[in-house]
């Protein structure tokens, strides 16, 4: 594995990497921040997969299903073939709250043949810090590790639980499954049931797809990047900033971070990225989510939060542990939690304000988010004159960065707008004098007429790619001629080999030896904005280019074999992508004739039916769809669907699928 080439699947409360070649090798359960059940992904040896074992003689590919996070790996030779289906099972229940199981279904579909493989199941919970403990019953193989005995894994499955204990051959004859659980099951569980699960969530992603935005070009790797924000985002409304732990920027460097939790400016930047794109409610779950965290409490704010709001992240290294590729220290909670990262606030206000200004809110919502304003921009005003750590999180000396004194401008002048918005005019006065204030002093000190160029700091010369953003945040106007001069020296300083270091000036780390993607895109957004436009796209494609092979991006590239490097999948890459790949492309507009849905429709299926929600967005045309198993001794099912969430293409790809699995449909 040399490009992270891992699928990922989830269900907005845990996620899973598989590799190409079908095995599970990172996996929390049950939440994204617990410890994990399979981590080979930072040891080989020790940290425990799920896979399988077949001959040299398969070729083995991966894809999505399309238009959903369910992934496919097939497996074909000239003695079989057959298809593993991974998904966790996500969708709305009865009881209109969503249906999130700490569990993971793999679904063996026979397709032709004998094909013969071994299952891999090696557990090592807890962090594989413990002796691994397996029993064996009728119904499942419990596991759990002597270091913590109260967690444990039950695994389900229709294969004989002693042959995949003792990694017997088995000769595929039929569909099989696989259930790995958090919580021991207690409805029997069988292959009908998996269909069932993975209907249910291959329509839950349908309908979401259905209702994004969708554009004239590059409109499958914006969909794909937002499927990976969508999986990222904690069900509470959190954001995480990546899915992993201990993923070095450089292999067998010591930049090794654990980031499982929410950053207040990546979370931002991925909720605004989503919420343009057509799903406002992940933004309402966020801002009950920093609402819930640290205004009820009025206690002082902080630049991340652990997933359910913990403000304590310890970090703890875990020695026993290789790392990936040897690249130590593996680490688990993030000590940047204390940091001062003054840009934070503009980040999130910027959020807040376009929350106030396209979503209709109760009362009692805008009058608690006016308190956190308020709240906000207090801490602005006290602490936007002091040095920070900055966007990068340096952990050295404490620096006065040039993009930390614009964000808190940004925060500012987001502040002024919402209160001109509410009427309180005797805050509007007091922020945008405020404002003035950093804007002066930020031209005076940040720009440096020796490089024609703002800098990364007041004290230095050197170079940064967050100067790119002054220009999308509004601070300066993209035809000043400043801008497009550092727009230059930054693309002739910072760009090698296609592309961008965030700074090349020495840290407490020592120089950067990795390009950061986002900074790409960034780039990219820059050259767009400043006229060159045909060279912002060429770059834009070739950093494409630098996916793996599902069109994911980690935190990092190497320059010279463009491996890919850092936590994974990247929040930061993935919404700027989407950004970047908008400038490009026209929204492909809704009929104006079609009517849209004020209120969520339902319809529910008791017993072997369906449960499907959706959130409607036109209602029109709606057709009845008729599903039952290809075995005559069970109930046929109806679901009710609406003609504009699905169109002709997709109703037949859903009945492909479900006729994948064993369905009839008409």
């Amino acid at each position: 594995m040399n490009n992270l080439n891992y699928g990922v699947i989830g269900n907005c409360r845990t996620a899973a990497l598989i590799s190409e070649k079908g095995n599970i090798e990172w996996l929390c359960f049950p939440d994204f921040d617990s410890p994990s059940i399979f981590a080979a992904l930072l040891d080989r040896d020790k940290g425990g997969c799920f896979g399988f074992e077949v001959s040299n003689e398969y070729h083995i590919s991966q894809s999505y299903v399309p238009h959903t996070n369910i992934l496919s790996t097939h497996f074909s030779s000239d003695e079989g073939e057959f298809v593993v289906l991974d998904f966790m099972p996500c969708y709305r229940s009865y009881e209109k709250e969503h249906y999130l199981p700490a569990e993971i279904y793999r679904y063996i579909r026979w397709i032709k043949g004998t094909p013969r493989f071994k299952v891999n199941y090696n557990p090592a919970p807890d962090y594989a810090r413990g002796k691994v403990i397996h029993n064996i019953t009728d119904e499942y193989i419990e596991t759990y590790c002597s270091s913590e005995n109260k967690d444990r894994q039950y695994l389900y499955s229709s294969l004989s639980l002693q042959d995949i204990e003792q990694k017997k051959e088995i000769t595929l004859q039929r569909d099989e499954f696989f259930l790995l659980s958090y919580n021991e099951k207690v409805i029997p569980i069988d292959i009908e049931r998996e269909k069932l699960e993975y209907c249910r969530t291959l329509v839950y992603w349908l309908n979401w797809t259905n209702r994004t935005k969708k554009y004239s070009l590059y409109n499958d790797v914006i969909e794909r990047s937002l499927l990976v924000l969508k999986l990222m985002s904690y069900y509470n409304g959190a954001v995480l900033a990546a899915l992993t732990t201990s993923l070095p920027e450089t292999v067998g460097d010591v930049r090794n971070w654990d980031y499982r939790f929410c950053w207040l400016r990546d979370a931002s930047m991925s909720i605004e990225t989503l919420f343009q794109i057509g799903h406002a409610g992940a933004a309402r779950r966020f801002m009950k989510f920093i609402q819930s965290t640290f205004v009820a409490k009025h206690e002082s704010f902080q630049i991340m939060y652990g997933i359910r709001g913990e403000r304590q992240l310890k970090e703890i290294i875990l020695d026993h542990l290789d790392g990936y590729k040897n690249s130590k220290p593996v680490r688990i909670g993030n000590d940047a939690y204390h940091q001062r990262q003054n840009d934070s606030f503009g980040y999130l206000m910027d959020l807040i304000y376009q929350y106030y200004r396209l979503m209709p809110g109760t009362l009692d919502e805008i009058e608690d988010m006016w308190e956190m304003v308020k709240s906000i921009l207090a801490t602005v005003e006290e602490e936007w004159r002091e040095p920070d750590k900055g966007i990068w999180e340096i952990r050295g000396e404490s620096q006065h960065f040039v993009s930390s004194k614009v964000m808190c401008w940004v925060a500012l002048d987001r502040g002024t707008k919402i209160a001109n918005m509410l009427k309180k005019y005797k805050y509007i006065e007091r922020w945008q004098k405020e404002a003035d204030k950093i804007k002066t002093d930020v031209m005076t000190h940040g720009w440096k007429e020796k490089i024609h160029s703002f800098s990364q700091t007041y004290e230095n010369t050197a170079l940064d790619s967050s100067l790119l953003l002054m220009e999308p945040y509004g601070f300066i106007e993209a035809n000043d001629i400043r801008y497009h001069q550092t727009v230059k020296a930054i693309k002739k300083a910072l760009l090698h080999k296609g592309l961008m270091y965030r700074y090349n000036s020495k840290d407490d780390f020592g120089l950067p030896s990795s390009a950061f993607t986002i900074c790409t895109f960034w780039l990219v957004r820059a050259l767009f904005v400043i006229g060159e436009k045909e060279e912002a796209r060429c770059l834009f494609d070739e950093i494409l280019k630098c996916s793996n092979h599902l069109g994911l991006f980690s935190e990092d590239l190497d320059f010279d074999t463009k491996e890919q490097l850092g936590n994974f999948p990247q929040a930061y890459s993935h919404l700027a992508l989407v950004n970047t790949a908008i400038l490009f492309a026209e929204e492909d507009k809704k009929l104006s004739f079609i009517r849209p849905k004020k209120n969520r429709k339902e319809t529910v299926l008791r017993k072997h039916f369906f449960t499907i929600s959706s959130s409607l967005l036109y209602r029109y045309l709606t057709f009845n769809f008729y599903i039952c198993p290809k075995s005559k001794n069970r109930r046929r099912c109806s679901i009710k669907l609406a003609q504009a969430l699905f169109s002709t293409f997709t109703f037949h790809y859903l009945c492909y699928q479900l006729n994948n699995i064993g369905y009839v449909a008409n």
